[in-house]
């Protein structure tokens, strides 16, 4: 690996070769830049509980800093950031309002798929960030494209890809979703480990070093998905590989709300209201042949 230096920022750690920096957000001011990310607040077709378009700041250090928010309703919840959109997420039309061009209002009321700010296809993916303390919420870095499961061939409907998906407790995991998330929904290159990068490792030794910064990073190409913590190769995968656009996802998640249970997860967050999972910056570069 070696550096690629950003002026006034941290280097980003890359593969050998020659690459080009084609998208980045280094969360620099004081104020979320929404013509780069979307807030996710709607999952499987209807506004979620758990998601909100609050605790999302910028400290003025370049940094975005996430937290839970308590709302008014006393639900806890949190942001989920994102450049695109899965297209089950969005909610279906009523009939009343509902049009196609066929002009007729009583099939496919599907909800309209939001312009993505970014999709891209191959390249290396890098978030620099600091893990939560609490295991009342979970933080993810991620790339989805807008209909997984939706042709036979996950290669060409797309591939979750989890770079790094961190529960609060003190064990990291990444790899792939693929077929869909229903019956076909299988996985490729899941692997859990430590700060060190290993399956074997301390979990006091975990709760140090997850007081600094660690990078998280995935090289995408035709032929397969290379994961990376620090610069360091942790996990590859050669398939399924998407060859289609996928968008970043930069995600928070209150605990419990999925399984219904959120009252008891809420009370459990409680102590994670004053906790923060803080980015650094995400980069997306281009292999220069």
């Amino acid at each position: 690996m070696k550096e690629y230096k950003i002026e006034n920022h941290e280097p980003s750690l890359l593969p050998d070769g020659e690459w080009k920096l084609v998208w980045a957000d280094e969360f620099d001011g004081t104020e979320l830049d929404e013509t780069k990310w979307l807030y996710r607040t709607n999952f499987w077709g209807r506004p979620f509980p758990a998601y909100c378009d609050k605790g999302v700041t910028l400290d003025g250090n370049s940094n975005a800093v996430f937290t839970p928010v308590k709302m008014e309703d006393g639900r806890i919840c949190s942001a989920q950031l994102q450049t695109g959109s899965n297209s089950f997420d969005i909610p279906k039309q009523v009939y009343s309002e509902a049009t196609n061009a066929c002009g007729d209002n009583h099939f496919w009321p599907l909800g309209k798929l939001p312009k993505p700010t970014f999709m891209h296809r191959y390249g290396y993916y890098e978030c620099r960030c600091r893990l939560q303390k609490t295991n009342g919420w979970w933080s993810a870095f991620w790339i989805q494209s807008p209909g997984p499961g939706t042709t036979y061939d996950p290669e060409w409907s797309g591939v979750e890809v989890d770079i790094m998906e961190y529960f609060g407790n003190k064990k990291l995991t990444t790899g792939n979703f693929y077929g869909g998330y229903g019956e076909e929904l299988k996985t490729a290159g899941r692997i859990y480990y430590g700060l060190n990068g290993k399956a074997d490792y301390d979990v006091e030794e975990f709760a140090k070093q997850a007081e600094e910064f660690h990078r998280f990073g995935l090289l995408w190409t035709e032929n397969e998905y290379v994961y990376y913590l620090d610069g360091k190769e942790i996990g590859r995968v050669d398939g399924p590989i998407s060859h289609v656009p996928q968008f970043i996802l930069l995600t928070t998640e209150v605990q419990g709300y999925r399984r219904g249970d959120g009252t008891m997860h809420e009370q459990k967050a409680e102590a994670s209201l004053n906790d923060t999972f803080v980015v650094d910056y995400v980069r997306v570069f281009d292999i220069v042949k």
